[in-house]
């Protein structure tokens, strides 16, 4: 397994290249502001062959760069309905404008195909096997993908903006909900494996066991106390 991450832009967005070795296919997960120079570097030092984008959520600092990516391999990107809307109108998915010098840098809207993730999926792309789970509460249409343990590679988690190495996503944004973030943290994550891996959308890399034992959002879910808890820090968008 090959698994080739970056943080990308004004957020620190990570960016993963996910193929079964070098030189074989591979899919993008999360593309997002100033990623495409990123994408294009590590297609070329492993030898990769992109067939796809998968998006975990529709904020801007995730899908910025999809277009360029999508148009330069030509190929898909998969994004859950509820999120769809906001690769056109990015403003309107933060409530406020992200800034007129930043968005001279972006290219805004729908790639040439777009297809539509829904829970439970299973896709096969690239040799792998994503597991998609729908897991609202930073957005709407916020998921994870999932890969199983294979060999000796422990099962793997892409959980975007949902868990984080010590907290969770902010729902303090247009179609954020702390109830739903809590009931995503119980559903998705609270029944993996203590060995799986946490690639998050922002910061560094974690396991379900470390977050179970020590994330002060995770620790309180999985002991029945969601009422009460902060508001976490503020990670991207």
């Amino acid at each position: 397994m090959l698994i080739a991450g970056f943080p990308a832009g004004a957020w620190g967005t990570n960016c993963y290249l996910v193929a079964p070795a070098a030189g074989e296919e591979c899919v993008i997960i999360d593309p997002g502001h100033q990623a495409a120079d990123g994408v294009a570097e590590a297609i070329r030092k492993h030898r990769l062959k992109p067939v796809a984008v998968v998006l975990t959520h529709g904020h801007i600092d995730h899908v910025a760069s999809v277009v360029p990516v999508c148009g330069a391999h030509d190929v898909p990107a998969w994004i859950h309905p509820e999120d769809r809307y906001m690769m056109s109108d990015p403003e309107k998915a933060l409530g406020r404008s992200i800034g007129m010098p930043l968005m001279g840098e972006l290219t805004i809207g729908e790639p040439d195909d777009v297809k539509e993730l829904t829970d439970g999926a299973q896709l096969e792309l690239a040799g792998l096997e994503l597991s998609v789970a729908h897991a609202p509460g930073h957005t709407k249409g916020s998921v994870t993908f999932g890969l199983p343990e294979a060999a000796d590679i422990p099962p793997i988690l892409f959980s975007g903006d949902l868990l984080f190495a010590g907290s969770i996503g902010r729902t303090d944004l247009p179609g954020g909900d702390m109830a739903e973030m809590l009931d995503s943290l119980a559903r998705v994550c609270l029944p993996l494996d203590d060995s799986t891996v946490v690639l998050s959308g922002h910061g560094p890399q974690t396991t379900i066991g470390q977050e179970r034992a020590t994330n002060p959002y995770l620790r309180q879910v999985a002991a029945g106390q969601g009422a009460g808890v902060d508001t976490p820090p503020r990670r991207g968008m």
